[in-house]
């Protein structure tokens, strides 16, 4: 599971690509800038509502490389976030990165059960934040394959 496998036959899995799911405006605009510091080259892709996240990437014909979830969102949770992408088989190669402000060991418990590939703490101080981030992206960058010359 995770970004480490292979996609499946006729999936576009773009390690340039990051869906940020978060509902928090000043959140996403801090991952915004922080990431935009530190991967130029990245394209980040919001959306402030997880319902219909995984319905719209399934018949995407580009997969993004990395998934950036929050968990607490109003609506359709990042737990069912989690379970929604988890549920089809044409996402595995997808890295979902749990980046939240929850630190109980149960949420950890229940995300990694669900699929999330890590589980990140949301810093409050912005450098720290955007250092973990940073920490998070390179990592699962370095596990997405390359795509063939």
């Amino acid at each position: 599971m995770g970004a480490a496998a292979e996609p499946l036959a006729g999936n576009l899995l773009d390690r340039r690509l990051i869906l940020v799911v978060e509902d928090s405006a000043e959140d996403a605009e801090a991952i915004e800038r922080a990431l935009n510091r530190s991967h130029p080259h990245l394209i980040l892709e919001f959306t402030a509502d997880g319902a219909g996240v995984a319905t719209r990437l399934e018949k995407a014909n580009r997969l993004p490389g990395m998934i950036l979830l929050d968990l607490n969102m109003p609506g359709m949770t990042g737990h069912e976030v989690l379970a929604s992408l988890r549920s089809l088989p044409r996402l595995d190669a997808v890295a979902v990165v749990v980046f939240t402000s929850s630190t109980a060991s149960a949420e950890v418990d229940a995300c990694y059960a669900a699929g999330a590939d890590s589980y990140i703490y949301k810093p409050v101080n912005f450098d720290l934040f955007r250092t973990v981030l940073k920490g998070a992206v390179d990592y699962w960058q370095a596990q997405i394959p390359q795509p063939p010359a």
